[in-house]
């Protein structure tokens, strides 16, 4: 976007515009579904490989952590050097590490492809969303796009452990990996003449101090909350994250006396891309603390295994589907600011059926609030996501992409770890004892050695609890929605309907006086 010319002076994509956004939906699906894949396959690696428990456990986060950790490096990278030649090189890294991963002979071995993956990912995902921000130039088709890219990291995440569940029926459990081979391949032969390179920001050099400090920041903190949520409150943790705080002050100091920063903090002067970064953040936090309980549900108080607990899931991936899709449409006539804000009071509708949910009310209530969350939380996914890309530069396209992102997994981390004690609390205050019946997946275990009239009662009780964490957590994530929603429709008043022939006309821009000012002041 530059300036205020009108939406319709922009370029419309065509045929080859839609195939190439059906290429980089692939890399996205697939990353997505390697976040939630390995569920399945952890008692076959046990199996085949003796990883102990704290080897599943790395092997299960390590992938994360590291697509956590470098996501805003790589976005960088990629404006320097051109995002689509860093897409190719990561599908190149990603494909290798699969076929690794898919014949690690040892656990540690399984490890450290699985680091590998997590680098390659966090190369991949910036660069798809960037390379959208490139080949869309219209706004209105734009939104779409990004709505569609949305919608298959969603439903990657979703359908993750059902893919991994029907290869394992026939396959080993390396095939799980393999998935991406031929995703990676296509993606190395279609690529360069599909997808058109995104403007490179110069010949800087990344600063290597500042890349350590983001890693120093990031990891810490994503560490100190999974953590936290696995073993409760304790000080170890809380120093660790302590720490990852101080070191992102340090980067923050850093980058003001750099000409060539990692991240350019002033585009944070921009009210759109502050606005729905802080979004994207307090959506994924109740999002992540409410899905925390909701799949524990499934599993703990209904005794679903998990694969058909997967496929009772899918309505919340339709939900935010169709939440993510109609928020492009919608804003043709309504301001992106309402329609974020309707979605999130829907969300927070769907949280406060789930808070008064009881064991009671049976699997179709949860499954229908939790899916309402997901229909309302979809639009600002969407079009946040548009706001965050659409409002930074074409050449730090690639940063926007990756500080996007990036406010997603700090969301999702915080929510497990913050609203995950608050669920934790209640059901501790109300199951007596410690130990193996400080959890609910701990006193179901207790209860299968216990004698049938006692084990009975016991998960009774220990399930009645649970579900009153459940509804404890729901309320908090009902309220910072509502909360979010006002902000959200003052912070963004001023970008107008797509539909209202000023200006732009997208979802990331404004074309009022306000907003033209602040366009003007921001842009070099």
């Amino acid at each position: 976007m530059t300036g205020n010319t009108h939406a319709d002076a922009q370029p419309r994509a065509g045929a080859r515009e839609w195939t190439a956004l059906a290429v980089l939906a692939l890399p996205t699906l697939l990353l997505s579904i390697d976040l939630s894949v390995l569920l399945l396959a952890l008692p076959h690696l046990t199996a085949d490989l003796g990883a102990s428990g704290v080897q599943l456990l790395w092997i299960t986060d390590i992938y994360g952590f590291m697509v956590a950790g470098f996501l805003l490096i790589m976005g960088t990278l990629g404006d320097r050097i051109g995002c689509r030649k860093l897409l190719l090189i990561g599908a190149v890294v990603f494909g290798l590490a699969s076929v690794a991963a898919a014949f690690s002979a040892s656990a540690w071995t399984l490890i450290l492809t699985r680091a590998v993956l997590g680098v390659a990912g966090a190369s991949l995902m910036p660069c798809t969303l960037a390379l959208v921000r490139t080949i869309f130039r219209d706004p209105r088709q734009r939104g779409v796009a990004v709505a569609v890219w949305m919608s298959c990291f969603m439903v990657g995440f979703a359908v993750g452990p059902i893919a991994g569940g029907l290869l394992l029926q026939y396959f080993w459990w390396g095939s799980v990996f393999l998935l991406g081979v031929p995703v990676m391949a296509l993606l190395l032969v279609v690529g360069p003449f599909l997808l058109p390179e995104t403007p490179a920001g110069g010949s800087a050099r990344l600063d290597l101090p500042s890349t350590l400090l983001v890693l120093a920041t990031v990891l810490p903190v994503i560490y100190g909350t999974k953590e936290i949520t696995s073993e409760g409150v304790s000080p170890a943790p809380l120093l660790v994250m302590a720490l990852g705080v101080a070191m992102g002050v340090v980067f923050v100091v850093r980058q003001r006396g750099l000409s060539s920063p990692l991240l350019d903090l002033g585009l944070f002067g921009n009210r759109s891309f502050s606005a729905a970064l802080l979004g994207i953040l307090l959506t994924t936090f109740t999002v992540g603390g409410v899905s925390l309980f909701v799949t524990q549900y499934l599993q703990l108080v209904e005794g679903l295994s998990p694969l058909v607990a997967g496929l009772w899931l899918l309505p919340a991936a339709g939900g935010m589907i169709i939440g993510s899709m109609a928020g492009p449409v919608l804003i043709d006539w309504v301001r992106p600011a309402y329609v974020i804000a309707g979605g999130l009071v829907a969300a927070a509708a769907g949280c406060l059926f789930l808070a008064t949910a009881g064991t009671a009310m049976g699997l179709g209530a949860v499954v229908f609030g939790y899916a309402l969350v997901y229909f309302g939380t979809g639009p600002m996914g969407a079009l946040g996501t548009d706001l965050v890309v659409g409002s930074a530069p074409e050449e730090k396209a690639g940063a926007a992409a990756g500080m996007s992102e990036s406010s997603g997994e700090f969301g999702i981390a915080l929510g497990i770890a913050m609203l995950g004690s608050i669920g934790t609390a209640v059901y501790q205050g109300r199951v007596p004892g410690e130990g193996e019946h400080s959890s609910l997946a701990g006193t179901v275990t207790a209860a299968g050695e216990a004698p049938s009239t006692e084990a009975a009662a016991l998960l009774e009780t220990a399930r009645d609890a649970f579900v009153g964490g459940l509804n404890a957590v729901s309320l908090a994530g009902a309220a910072v929605l509502v909360l979010l929603a006002v902000v959200v429709s003052l912070a963004l008043r001023h970008v107008p309907p797509a539909g209202s022939g000023s200006g732009t006309g997208g979802s990331g821009s404004g074309t009022d006086e306000e907003a033209g000012a602040e366009q003007v002041e921001e842009r070099p």
